[in-house]
């Protein structure tokens, strides 16, 4: 079993630093294509041979194979949340053993663990990796791949920061987001309000009703968190935009939810109520991490890590996909920090070589399991 001893903590903080230095936001193809080729090249350096960028509409995708026969897939993006330029404002600092800056715990320190593990491993015959360019923004261009790379595998290993403490994610609700557009009419707000329609009058109507859809009792949450109205502070809004996002634990919940969303209607006459999106990511249960976390547990003791927890957790990633296609999954394998998408996004870089251990002791044991075929759909509850 490879230990944390053999990580060079100055070499892992080296690729760190270069990695968070390369801006990746998503769908900014220019940068995501720097980055990738930055990656490739960490990759071929570590890992012996170079990966295939994998061109979509939003960016390269990365896919590096180590043999003919693929048993765990180590998953993971290279996109970010955070804009171009946040790096002037938030450069990359280490500091009293934290590091930081954009995108270093979601997920650039995770893929840097990762790589390093896997590099460290005397035989990567049985590990592909796959770096997706899209998961920040629903991963609709890697989704095909990412859940056919699953099923050739076998087993994930989801790269996503760790919970709090360095605990890993058994379980992840569902997750989605339904944009809804209100069309009014204009008209002067001083002198002839009646002529217009509000939409945004209309949006209070609707309100109440949208997050009545919520069942807490079933793990159902329903936000509104965006909207947007007017053009000036003396005409009758005719446009009224919102988002409102939504969480689900169990999978009967994404038909009622979407159901609910479909009869909404509005009460002024004349407006009109149009929307998209919809719950584009599936719960993932429990069962699906159930045998990779306790092959986790016992890894940990291995390698160092004592009393390693696992929780579930709220937000989605590219697990919720491979979950619900019935392949064994566990996440939060990443960084150990916190502050994921803000401006405190940081690392505790003292875990870094402990974490690299943990997957390569996982990609131990999981190559010398043989193959398995897919579990079969996620059970309807929890």
């Amino acid at each position: 079993m490879v230990s944390a001893e053999s990580f060079s903590l100055d070499a892992l903080v080296a690729d760190l630093e270069a990695l968070v230095t390369s801006e990746s936001p998503s769908r900014d193809l220019p940068l995501l294509n720097q980055h990738a080729e930055l990656l490739a090249q960490i990759m071929e350096r570590l890992l012996g041979s170079r990966p295939t960028l994998i061109e979509s509409p939003v960016g390269p995708h990365i896919h590096w194979v180590g043999g003919p026969d693929p048993r765990v897939l180590i998953l993971g993006h290279h996109d970010t949340v955070h804009p171009v330029g946040t790096l002037a404002r938030l450069p990359f600092t280490t500091n009293d053993g934290i590091g930081r800056g954009p995108g270093i715990f979601d997920m650039k320190a995770g893929i840097v663990q990762a790589l390093h593990g896997v590099a460290a491993l005397a035989d990567t015959s049985h590990i592909e990796i796959l770096l997706s360019a899209d998961e920040e923004i629903g991963s609709r261009a890697s989704r095909a791949l990412i859940e056919e790379r699953a099923r050739a595998c076998g087993a994930v290993l989801v790269l996503e920061p760790s919970a709090d403490g360095g605990a890993l994610k058994i379980g992840r609700k569902g997750t989605g987001t339904f944009e809804l557009t209100i069309e009014g009419r204009a008209s002067h707000a001083g002198l002839e309000p009646e002529k217009g329609i509000n939409s945004l009058v209309e949006l209070a109507h609707l309100i109440p009703q949208i997050v009545s859809i919520a069942d807490p009792a079933r793990g159902t949450t329903v936000t509104p968190t965006l909207a947007s109205s007017g053009t000036a502070d003396n005409v009758v809004p005719a446009r009224t935009t919102m988002s409102v996002d939504v969480r689900v634990a169990v999978p009967e919940e994404k038909p009622r939810v979407e159901e609910a969303f479909a009869q909404l209607q509005t009460s002024l006459e004349g407006s009109r109520l149009t929307m998209s999106g919809g719950i584009g990511r599936p719960p993932m249960h429990e069962s699906a991490a159930s045998e990779l976390f306790q092959l986790a547990q016992n890894v940990a003791t291995k390698v160092g890590i004592t009393n390693l927890q696992g929780v579930v957790v709220g937000g989605g990633s590219d697990g919720n996909f491979t979950a619900a296609v019935g392949v064994q999954t566990l996440d939060g394998l990443g960084a150990v920090g916190g502050g994921a998408h803000g401006d405190d996004e940081h690392v505790v870089l003292s875990t870094m070589p402990t974490r690299a251990a943990l997957i390569a002791g996982l990609c131990q044991e999981l190559s010398s399991i043989a193959k398995r075929p897919p579990l079969g759909n996620v059970p309807a509850e929890r």
